[in-house]
């Protein structure tokens, strides 16, 4: 059984990790181009990480026997002042969307949908995690004060980050 209203959110929630994956991958081009080969790389994670995302919320609804429903993806900014500014974009996009994953709960308990309220504590734990890792790096940003020598420590530190695939519940 599936209800209409969470299988809806549930659609709008790829989209929201669509445009997530497309939002990094133009942070991504961003430190590319500046050479910041570090800090492209953790973007390059965002990415997969993000599209990891859309694919479990896809095979979630293919699962439960909803119709899966297709928006288009808004262009993302592009354009940067600097990597702060980078960072602090992220943050502000990743607690908007902890807020949406939070929605999606709110509607599986108002529908009583148990088995999707397991499958979204998932992404929850993951939106903790999400917001960790951008706050550490946006705090040692504003430590270094745009400081070269500081700014390049940190692209190596970023340089080691690993995609791993997400092993998405549901």
């Amino acid at each position: 059984m599936n209800n209409e209203k969470m299988v809806k959110a549930l659609n709008d929630q790829v989209n929201k990790e669509l445009f997530s994956a497309y939002f990094y991958l133009a942070m991504q081009a961003y430190f590319s181009s500046l050479n910041l080969d570090g800090f492209a790389n953790f973007f390059r994670v965002q990415v997969q990480e993000e599209r990891d995302h859309a694919l479990g919320f896809f095979n979630y609804i293919n699962k439960i026997g909803g119709k899966l429903t297709f928006a288009e993806i808004q262009k993302p900014q592009s354009e940067f002042s600097d990597p702060l500014e980078v960072f602090e974009l992220t943050l502000a996009h990743e607690q908007t969307v902890t807020q949406s994953i939070y929605s999606l709960m709110d509607i599986a308990r108002e529908v009583r949908d148990h088995t999707t309220e397991i499958f979204v504590q998932w992404f929850i734990t993951e939106q903790a995690e999400e917001e960790e890792n951008v706050s550490r790096v946006l705090n040692k940003l504003k430590l270094i004060k745009g400081d070269g020598a500081g700014l390049f420590m940190i692209d190596n530190e970023l340089a080691q980050r690993v995609y791993v695939p997400a092993v998405i519940p549901g």
